[in-house]
């Protein structure tokens, strides 16, 4: 297994991308999975695309490492086509039988699909290659700090927030440790239930769990060590601060969201 194939993991790096404020990224981000949603063809589909690959280039971020990173969530891509593959009807039929259809519009369907979804993976993953966990903690705290005046926990929110993108790697790494363990005991794995899958699956997850509570009650016992009590009263080594690039920024997803509303007028023109 590759450690660099970890969803969440940070690419180092002074990139214009990487000097943003994380409060702005994490807003454009949300606001670059919006306009993703809005593409309603190929070519708005396209125009996200090619915004996508300039902005990987502006972080320097190879184009392996964008396609690694967003690899163990591909499963979702694959299932969620599946499903638009035999769910969705209509055009030309291509394989029948029984219940199971495979149908022009059924494929036309699910490749779009796969296709947004590929997208928002690699915008979410952008973000989290360009800005570390506490930057992106700190910036989902600062945004709701406004509704903290109300009683809403802000910090321990983000705080939760933030331990949960720590620790996905950090489970990645505890899997393939206990995997190589107990394959090197003899273990063989295979996903057929009847040929001793459920048994082989639970020698995984059982130590898996088993790590992942034992991270959970060193990491309460370090808090409690240290006093911790929440956000009131700390200070932050390098607070927060908007710049011009943010500004930058900010016009440049309005440009994308300019881009696509236009294409999907122009394909609305065309078809």
């Amino acid at each position: 297994m590759n450690e660099k194939a970890f969803f969440g993991r940070y690419w180092p790096g002074t990139s214009p991308v990487h000097r943003l404020d994380p409060r702005t990224k994490l807003l454009l981000s949300l606001a670059f999975m919006i306009i993703v949603f809005l593409a309603s063809g190929w070519i708005g589909l396209a125009v996200c695309a090619v915004f996508t690959l300039f902005f990987y280039v502006l972080a320097n971020i190879p184009l392996i490492q964008a396609a690694r990173s967003i690899a163990p969530l591909l499963f979702i891509v694959v299932i969620t086509a599946l499903l638009n593959v035999f769910f969705v009807q209509g055009g030309t039929i291509y394989f029948q039988w029984g219940i199971i259809c495979i149908s022009e519009a059924g494929l036309a369907h699910a490749a779009f699909i796969s296709m947004r979804l590929i997208l928002l993976l690699l915008g979410v993953s952008l973000l989290t290659l360009t800005t570390t966990n506490l930057d992106i903690t700190e910036a989902f705290e600062r945004l709701l700090a406004p509704l903290a005046r109300i009683g809403f926990p802000a910090h321990e929110l983000a705080m939760m927030m933030g331990i949960a993108l720590r620790f996905l790697p950090q489970f990645a790494l505890e899997l393939r440790t206990v995997y190589r363990a107990q394959a090197s005991r003899g273990a063989q794995f295979t996903a057929n239930p009847f040929r001793g899958g459920a048994t082989s699956l639970s020698s995984l997850i059982v130590p898996l769990f088993a790590s992942a509570f034992r991270h959970a009650e060193t990491l309460s016992s370090a808090m409690e060590a240290r006093c911790y009590h929440g956000g009131v009263g700390r200070t932050r080594l390098h607070p927060l601060a908007f710049a011009r690039q943010d500004v930058i920024a900010v016009g440049a997803m309005a440009c994308m969201l300019a881009t696509v509303i236009a294409a999907n007028i122009l394909q609305g023109i065309i078809f």
